[in-house]
């Protein structure tokens, strides 16, 4: 059992934190503020490789494992925050239906752009009246004779669709009323996100302003058959080898994102001096900076078990939830210790600390709920009844 990331892991981290030397906390502040995608840091990562690390090398990528993916995740959030791991987190995990499924056709034609920074997709999942039941979802395709599919219906919280060409999709083909299982009758497609006939409306949101979120209302798009990824119906079994990566792959840059604060309040806490000596001699400062440090910690170790488990191919759904599940809460006590610490500078947005609290509220949120990975790990884990 070994606990250290080997030399690959090491370069991967040293690597990155190079390129994002060049984007420090005044551009991610003046990111949010301006509501700015960040493109520039986007095409520095492009530029050094780093948009294609789970992407086979016959497409262009890096094929790397989740456990390194992990390490990017980490090392973008410890120095970004939340805004610097979703603008490219769709990269490392949405593509996973086309790698697994797709046809050597669809590879060969819808990765590498993705690994060059040519395309950018957004992910269509959650709708307004489905939320978190995703077999309830609404939007279908419906064939259009040989040639494809018409696509009506409309998905919430899409991240990035305001930059975004491509999309991933997931359909009903088959009402649910006439399906055997609720699993059953859905189907992906990667396709344009075609503006003719998808209307992207921003939604005014808390926090992460320099990445965007959605809502889209999709009316009689046009998918040719060749978008279509794998067996028509069978779209969430196709979806399951996303979830346990995204997870994963959440958890690890929550972990980053709450160092990063945490750093921030310790640094403040070593500096400022009331009384006649820094705040940070007291254990009411010490202490609760102390536990979130040791949370963060057991945090990080889940996120990366659960990434082993996932490269070995083995069971991870419990080990992947309950990272994401402890990482997000760890990530957001330590930004609310960190606006405490600092006091009235830390409701300032000059300490950049408000702007971590803003930020990891979203990942106890989404894209999975507090609640229902408890009821997961009850179910599945404990083998307690199901209760809803």
């Amino acid at each position: 059992m070994d606990f250290e990331l080997n030399e690959q892991q090491q370069s991967i981290r040293d690597s990155l934190q190079k390129v994002c030397a060049r984007f420090d906390d005044a551009y991610w502040r003046k990111c949010d503020e301006d509501h700015h995608y960040p493109v520039e840091y986007t095409e520095a990562l492009r530029d050094a490789g780093w948009l294609g690390v789970t992407i086979p090398e016959e497409y262009g990528g890096s094929g790397l494992g989740i456990t390194e993916a992990a390490v990017v995740m980490q090392t973008l959030g410890r120095i970004g925050g939340a805004a610097a791991m979703s603008s490219v987190h769709i990269n490392i995990f949405g593509p996973h239906p086309v790698v697994k499924f797709g046809t050597e056709e669809q590879k060969q034609r819808m990765l590498p752009p993705l690994v060059r920074g040519e395309d950018k997709t957004a992910f269509g999942v959650t709708e307004p009246n489905a939320g978190l039941n995703t077999t309830r979802i609404k939007t279908r395709a419906v064939r259009d004779g040989n040639s494809g599919y018409r696509i009506n219906g409309g998905k919430i919280w899409t991240s990035t669709a305001q930059v975004a060409n491509k999309i991933l999709l997931l359909t009903r083909t088959t009402p649910l009323e006439e399906c055997k299982k609720p699993t059953d009758g859905m189907t992906i497609f990667y396709t344009d996100l075609n503006r003719d006939h998808i209307e992207v409306r921003e939604i005014p949101k808390m926090g992460r302003s320099a990445v965007d979120s959605n809502q889209l209302f999709i009316d009689d798009l046009p998918v040719p058959l060749e978008d279509r990824i794998g067996e028509e119906g069978k779209g969430f079994q196709y979806l399951l080898h996303s979830i346990n990566p995204e997870r994963i792959l959440i958890a690890a840059g929550a972990t980053g994102a709450g160092y990063d604060v945490l750093d921030k309040a310790v640094r403040y806490a070593n500096d400022r001096v009331v009384f006649d000596r820094p705040i940070g001699q007291n254990q009411a400062i010490q202490h609760p900076l102390a536990e979130i440090w040791m949370e963060l910690k057991a945090a990080e170790l889940m996120a990366f078990n659960a990434a082993a488990m996932y490269d070995a191919e083995k069971p991870c759904g419990a080990e992947a939830n309950a990272a994401k599940f402890l990482a997000s809460r760890a990530a957001h006590k330590a930004a609310t210790q960190a606006v405490l610490t600092l006091g009235g500078m830390g409701y300032a947005k000059e300490f950049h600390v408000e702007r971590a609290y803003r930020e990891t509220m979203i990942n106890r949120i989404a894209p999975i709920s507090e609640q229902l990975i408890l009821c997961f790990i009850a179910e599945r884990v404990l083998g307690l009844p199901k209760s809803y």
